[in-house]
Formats: structure tokens, sequence, C-alpha cells
């Protein structure tokens, strides 16, 4: 029998992007000093470097690039084994360079993927309650 798929365990730093999420909405940490998006926030701005960012989750677009991938045959996570093969892409969102995230491709393991190909956030509804970012190839537009 195979495990149940894992489910995100919020803390206080990342309820605000689960609680989005789980509406279907991307909203990610920027700093309330400088207003850049740090991706996973940390204890100080990677930007502006100011120790006190006060990070707020903002809702974004959720449009990006691929900037590279890789197919996972295999996995030891216990809940992801009958998934295999699925792709991971690494995506530079829209809203600020080198504003990156990894994510599953939705589209699956034979989506015709080359670098800057054009993404698009997608969610998988995991149970009641609780959707994963994932993308799937396209603008959104």
């Amino acid at each position: 029998m195979t495990a149940p798929r894992p489910l995100p365990v919020p803390d206080a730093n990342s309820t605000p992007y689960w609680e989005a999420a789980a509406r279907h909405v991307l909203a990610l940490p920027g700093c309330s000093r400088c207003g850049a998006f740090c991706v996973p926030p940390g204890p100080t701005c990677r930007h502006c470097h100011a120790a006190d960012p006060a990070f707020t989750y903002r809702p974004v677009s959720g449009r990006g690039r691929v900037r590279s991938w890789t197919v996972v045959r295999r996995t030891s996570l216990a809940g992801f084994e009958g998934e295999v093969p699925f792709v991971l892409v690494d995506v530079e969102l829209a809203e600020q360079e080198e504003l990156r995230m990894i994510g599953r491709l939705l589209d699956g393991p034979d989506a015709p993927l080359r670098a800057g190909a054009p993404v698009t956030v997608a969610f998988e509804d995991v149970t009641d309650g609780v959707a994963v970012p994932g993308f799937v190839l396209g603008d959104g537009s």
C-alpha cells in the first residue's frame, strides 16, 4: 500500500503563503522596507539588507519563464511513489529579476519543455483546503 502524499505543515512564516494557495492565489513575501520579494523569506532582506524586513505576502501573477528542469524518475519520498515520473521546473517569475520558484510541471513528463518556455502558476488540490502551487506551459493570457 502506498503512503499518503505528505501535506504542507505551515509555520508562522509560511501560513499566509499556504492560506493564499488554498484559494488558488500565489502570494509571495515582500520586504516592507524596499518592496522586493524574497523566496523564501529569511531574517533579513536579501535586497536591501534590512534586519527588520517585516515581510508581507502579496499576490503575484504567477507568470514566468523556465530556467531549467529535472525529470524525477525515482523517489524515496513517501507518498510520491505512484506519481513518478514527474517534472520539477525552476521558474523565474515575471515580477522581479531573479525571483525564482521551483514547482511541479503539471503538464506531465512528456511536455515539450525548453529553456525560456513561458509558464503560469496552477494549483494541485491535494485535499480539502490544501492546494500546492505548480506550473503549466503557457503565459496564462
